[in-house]
């Protein structure tokens, strides 16, 4: 959707636009049930139908049977029951159609909806996590609910009753026209001042709908981040601001809402009023014409104005008049609906992460001192280069890393890291340490590809990271972070995350290798604990624990901890730590924590500062210097 522009000084809402073609891709989703939608139309054309030929019914009803009997003194009623039995079969014939579309659309669009949250998860998943750095989660959320909410009104009442609602005036047009053109012009006049009333409404209606869904996406993502941080905003008393921050969005959201609401709710009212002004007009101007005995026009040809046409041509101007307001209500749907469709679609078209790579990560094994790709897991890996003359190179991986000269910054003109060199050799623990925003992080970040390098190169056992696949990469990498996710399943499941292949004995070996089995038995159901709202009956270091296993029932060759113990207890770290190192053990590793004691096992030591590494070398080295890293680790300076 088009960004805003500022408000007017009458306090209208900016104009918003939908995203062009928006419902041309939103009728797309629905061309697969195509043949259903075509029922839809008969049964919908059959119901409006019924509902003009009942109309015209009630005059030869009237007009041929009602009124002779009158002047009979001994009346025969057989003709007037076969009568109203062929009028209540009409108006049977219009239920079922009526019952049938309406049954029908249930069908469309809960297929619809299911086809669009497919679609937008599906490619959310493939967005770069750019998108979600910069994106409020409650607002991503809001599509999935109130948006595809939107969209299922829309599709289930607002779009059939509108169809309806079209054949229905048509219908009831053509019919008046057959019974008096001279009436029928009087409504079309009477109509079109009518259309003036709408127009009006609906155009400072829309508008305010648009806002509504916007307003509510924000309103839910301030929710999302409050409930997520709730026990920050206790711990420093932030609840009354929070409050203000959260009235401020509501009362945005209460404006807007509340103006949707008053256009949307008057038009019925409006119409119907105005729709009770023509049949009071209809009735004293018909009743005028029929008493005078003025000649009547109609399809038919010239005749006198009955009794029975008057009612039929009553009740065909409230068929006419009524849908009129049906369709100006469900605008206001439509409207709302295209909105959150428009912002579904905005969603959609973010452009999914690149991926040029084309060296794959595949198992192999060696016969004969050569490597042969086979589909079994081997625990020996390598990648698979194909060359454009056709032939297949496979390079063992050995889990060297090399940065030559890299400069990246997550904006253009903030550069985070400058003029970065470093290797890791195969088997070698490499740690980064620097205070907060040195660019610790940002080198892991690079290494996994989820941002690319404005300049210099990555090299992955001598071949450039851009050339690899990136789920080949990543696959080929373990990550514990210090911030640890866990999903709704049992702790086996959590493990498992880590490679979904994996058998019980084997997260349950990932489990006492990262020294969790021992906390794990000790829950309710063992392993088998269901863990709800990311782990939260769990405690920071036994959370981290699950993540540590995690990453080890993956058995990558090359590891990344993020300040993987930061979250643990120095006792508790020091249990960890062993179980670490052997994780560790034939596998590059990077490191990056604030405590120097989990740093100083490691073969090189990295100091940055401001996106430059200042100092590297082995802990004794570095001490010896007596640089940077020496008052860090003798206290003379801390990190920030």
């Amino acid at each position: 959707m088009d960004k805003m522009k500022k408000g007017s000084k009458s306090g209208r809402p900016p104009v918003q636009h939908f995203k062009p073609g928006t419902l041309k891709r939103l009728l797309s989703y629905m061309a697969k049930f195509r043949v259903r939608l075509i029922l839809v139309i008969i049964f919908i054309i059959l119901s409006a139908a019924a509902g003009a030929a009942s109309a015209l019914f009630m005059r030869e009803l009237i007009d041929s049977y009602i009124l002779p009997l009158l002047s009979q003194t001994n009346p025969d009623l057989s003709d007037l029951a076969n009568a109203i039995f062929t009028i209540g079969s009409v108006y049977l014939v219009g239920l079922l159609s009526n019952y049938a579309y309406n049954r029908i659309m249930v069908d469309i669009e809960q297929g619809t909806l299911k086809k669009v949250r497919d679609d937008m998860f599906r490619h959310m998943q493939s967005l770069p996590i750019k998108y979600f750095d910069t994106h409020a989660h409650g607002d991503v959320m809001s599509h999935y609910t109130n948006d595809t909410d939107a969209l299922r009104q829309a599709i289930s009442q607002s779009f059939p009753q509108m169809l309806s609602s079209i054949v229905t005036v048509v219908s009831a047009f053509v019919s008046m026209l057959y019974l008096s053109v001279n009436l029928t012009l009087f409504v079309a006049f009477f109509a079109f001042l009518l259309m003036v009333v709408v127009k009006y409404i609906v155009t400072h209606s829309s508008r305010f709908f648009i806002k509504q869904q916007v307003d509510l996406g924000t309103v839910n993502a301030f929710v999302e981040e409050i409930s997520h941080g709730q026990k920050v905003v206790k711990v420093f008393c932030h609840e009354e601001e929070a409050k203000k921050d959260f009235d401020e969005k509501n009362e945005a959201l209460c404006q807007s809402a509340t103006a949707a609401g008053k256009y949307g709710n008057i038009t019925m009212p409006v119409i119907g009023n105005l729709g009770y002004l023509l049949y009071v007009l209809l009735a004293i101007v018909g009743g005028a014409a029929g008493i005078a005995e003025m000649p009547n026009l109609s399809l038919a040809g010239m005749n006198t104005l009955t009794i029975g046409t008057i009612i039929s041509f009553l009740t065909l101007s409230r068929s006419f008049i009524n849908p009129i307001g049906q369709i100006s209500m469900q605008f206001n749907m439509v409207i709302m609906a295209l909105a959150g469709a428009s912002r579904i679609f905005e969603l959609m078209d973010e452009k999914s992460e690149e991926d040029e790579g084309y060296v794959t990560l595949v198992n192999v094994k060696e016969e004969n001192g050569k490597l042969i790709e086979c589909e079994k897991r081997t625990h020996l890996w390598a990648w698979k280069h194909p060359h454009s003359d056709g032939s297949i190179t496979y390079t063992p991986l050995r889990g060297e890393i090399r940065f030559y000269d890299v400069d990246f910054g997550y904006k253009e003109d903030k550069p985070v890291l400058k003029n970065i060199t470093l290797y890791a050799h195969p088997g070698e623990k490499v740690a980064f340490v620097g205070a907060t925003g040195a660019g610790k992080t940002t080198i892991t970040n690079l290494i996994n590809r989820f941002y690319d390098i404005a300049d210099g190169k990555i090299r992955y056992d001598d071949i450039n990271i851009n050339k690899i696949r990136k789920n080949d990469l990543r696959r080929s990498l373990g990550i514990v972070l210090q911030d640890v996710n866990l999903f709704t399943g049992t702790v086996l499941d959590n493990i498992r995350y880590g490679k979904l292949d994996a058998t019980d004995e084997e997260c349950i070996a990932a489990a006492k290798l990262a020294n969790a089995d021992g906390f794990i038995r000790m829950l309710p159901d063992g392993y088998q604990t269901v863990l709800e709202g990311d782990g939260s009956g769990l405690s920071q270091g036994q959370r981290q624990l699950i993540s540590i296993a995690r990453a080890a029932v993956a058995d990558p060759p090359v590891m990344i901890l993020d300040e993987a113990t930061s979250s643990i207890d120095t006792r508790t770290e020091a249990i960890v730590q062993k179980g670490m190192d052997a994780l560790m053990k034939g596998r590059t590793v990077f490191v990056i924590a604030h405590r120097l004691s989990t740093v100083q096992n490691s073969d090189v030591i990295m100091v940055l500062e401001h996106g430059r590494i200042i100092e590297r070398g082995s802990h004794d080295q570095l001490v010896a210097e007596k640089g940077k890293y020496y008052q860090l680790y003798t206290g003379a300076f801390e990190l920030e």
